[in-house]
């Protein structure tokens, strides 16, 4: 049985503050449908966009529903330089079961470099670390060889996977490493956990935990339209408009510099949500 985490929105209000109400419904709706656990301030749920007050009030939201439930909640976290990775890691750790930490990002440091802001940021905190490799969002790409020193580290555990696609390093990954891999490449979901993946992180399941939580090959055939839809503009702008439609959240507002999706993509995800 593999692990499904689901990256939460953040709801927003009309009038643009965030909408607990609808944040605590979502995270039951998702773990209601056989969610393993929750992530909360994923790239999914606009943390940039959010002020320190706002940031807190979503982690003491999820941080309640897992407890309710007995979920695991894992945090995002992470910037570009490694001692303020580290300041943001403790601050959010006593929310956390699991810190997902993001490579350093735009500033495009070594290999050598990466590895060793892990190293930090690990040793910093008390809870383990997940990490999140994201190149085609962080401007570096990593190694498979890398990828395996860093699992290898004191407090790091694992990580999501966001290749953008399965390539050899993603096979070698696999192979040397299988169960520590959580996919975060939606559409690829089916067939890396086939290939020996531990799990999946998976936005679209904010829509259809159920779908993610029994993903079979009859499934992820089911879900490729889907999927297609939701990141046909930039996420979570068709993911919240179809969540709203659903009547799961409130609003589907963004902040910017997000705009709101085309109403005819919005259709077509609906028009495929399983």
């Amino acid at each position: 049985m593999h692990a499904t985490h689901v990256p939460l929105v953040t709801p927003f209000t009309p009038e643009g503050e965030v909408d607990v109400a609808s944040l605590e419904r979502l995270a039951k709706h998702v773990l209601d449908g056989g969610a393993s656990g929750l992530v909360a301030l994923g790239t999914t749920g606009e943390p940039a966009t959010l002020s320190p007050d706002e940031l807190e009030t979503v982690l003491r939201v999820a941080r309640n529903v897992c407890d309710a439930y007995g979920a695991p909640l894992t945090v995002g976290a992470g910037t570009m330089g490694t001692d303020a990775t580290i300041a943001q890691a403790r601050e959010r750790a006593s929310y956390a079961d699991r810190l997902l930490v993001v490579a350093p990002y735009y500033l495009r440091p070594t290999e050598e470099g990466v590895v060793r802001h892990f190293a930090a940021v690990a040793s910093a905190v008390d809870v383990p670390v997940l990490i999140y490799n994201i190149p085609y969002r962080t401007g570096r790409a990593l190694s498979a060889e890398t990828i395996l020193r860093i699992l290898d580290l004191d407090g790091v555990v694992g990580m999501k996977h966001c290749p953008g696609g399965i390539d050899a390093d993603t096979l070698v990954l696999l192979a040397e490493a299988g169960e520590k891999v959580l996919c975060g490449d939606d559409a690829y979901a089916y067939p890396m956990l086939a290939l020996g993946a531990g799990g999946v992180i998976a936005a679209t399941a904010n829509l259809v935990p159920s779908a993610y939580a029994n993903l079979d090959l009859a499934m992820h055939d089911r879900l490729v339209p889907l999927v297609d839809a939701l990141f046909s503009e930039p996420s979570p702008t068709v993911l919240k408009a179809c969540l709203a439609a659903r009547g799961i959240i409130d609003d589907p507002s963004v902040r910017a510099p997000f705009l709101p999706p085309a109403p005819e993509t919005v259709e077509r995800a609906l028009k495929s949500a399983v």
